[in-house]
């Protein structure tokens, strides 16, 4: 996740999703949970159970993928 981050920082962005796939839900949740500190969302409740579900999947299926376990 660092290198994938780094790479952000570097422009590179298609590294930083093969590097770690799960970067840019994790990135929009964050980004939703700073903005939700300030500005309140009429449905932010089900926002940020839906951006956990789709960072939590998209971290399980990149590591199934990656360590073959289906394939």
């Amino acid at each position: 996740m660092q290198r994938s981050i780094l790479l952000l920082f570097k422009g590179d962005f298609v590294a930083a999703f093969y590097m770690y796939p799960a970067i840019y839900p994790l990135f929009i949740l964050l980004l939703f949970l700073g903005l939700n500190f300030f500005i309140k969302f009429k449905y932010d409740k089900y926002i940020k159970i839906f951006l956990m579900i789709l960072t939590i999947l998209t971290m399980l299926i990149s590591y199934i993928i990656k360590m073959k376990i289906i394939f």
